[in-house]
């Protein structure tokens, strides 16, 4: 299938692993280059980027600490350096702490705050000025616990509520000016960030026991989403944060 997205050039953030990993994979399967963002795996991450140039496209490997201002700017410059321009910006990068909110420090909080929501608005900021072919999309990884409760998940919760917030006002003001914002929600995935939980296999088992679709998502799911408001078939698609958790959020 011909989406129209060959060529385009993406910069995915934390894509050396997990979900970016499988974000930045799906995009090089319809062509489309893709920086490599890393922070401490630089190992991976040049073994995702040799998988993307086996599938046909240009892979970049770019390090930074996307909460970090100036590792933003530094990777921007290298992008641009390298390709002139970029099309397709995937906030993908997380972390947090995960523990009681009574437990929680100050700290703790705005360290959260900063990677998870905080730093979407340099990465735009740097995004727009680079040249690009046609309309620009942005999309954001969030998660359902912007809008649920969730053990031990309070300032993660806060920090993707948050950051779903601001995917709506900066597609509001960016919109008129050919720049799509959105975000997707992701339900339970079994990656190496759910091993942080206390409560790991009790979550994947009440997932699986009460998703309609009848298993956990895995990181490919939430790819195929991402490369889909990626292309011009979600092109009247703005501000909005799509759902993929094979139905777990319907129930009561």
């Amino acid at each position: 299938m011909d989406l129209k997205i060959r060529e385009k050039r993406a910069l995915v953030t934390g894509s050396s692993r997990g979900i970016g990993r499988a974000i930045a994979l799906s995009l090089a399967d319809f062509k489309v280059d893709v920086a490599i963002n890393y922070l401490r795996q630089r190992t991976r991450a040049e073994e995702t980027a040799r998988e993307i140039e086996a599938r046909g496209a240009r892979a970049l490997v770019v390090k930074g600490n996307v909460a970090k201002p100036n590792d933003v700017e530094r990777m921007f410059d290298q992008i641009g350096e390298a390709w002139g321009g970029l099309d397709l910006l995937i906030s993908n990068a997380a972390s947090g702490v995960i523990r009681p909110a009574m437990e929680l420090s100050p700290h703790h909080f705005h360290w959260t705050m900063d990677i998870n929501a905080g730093a979407l608005l340099p990465l735009v900021q740097h995004f727009i000025k680079l040249p690009s072919n046609g309309q620009k999309a942005v999309v954001a990884v969030s998660s359902l616990g912007a809008i649920r409760a969730i053990p031990n998940y309070t300032a993660v919760g806060a920090s993707k509520a948050a950051l779903e917030s601001m995917v709506r006002h900066l597609a509001a003001e960016l919109g008129p000016h050919g720049v799509r914002v959105n975000a997707v929600s992701a339900g339970t995935v079994d990656t190496d960030a759910l091993r942080h939980f206390p409560n790991r296999e009790q979550m994947l088992e009440v997932a699986k026991e009460r998703t309609p679709a009848g298993r956990v998502l895995d990181p490919q799911d939430v790819a195929n989403v991402v490369v889909f408001l990626c292309t011009d078939f979600a092109s009247m698609i703005h501000g909005q944060t799509l759902v993929v958790d094979g139905g777990y959020s319907i129930l009561a």
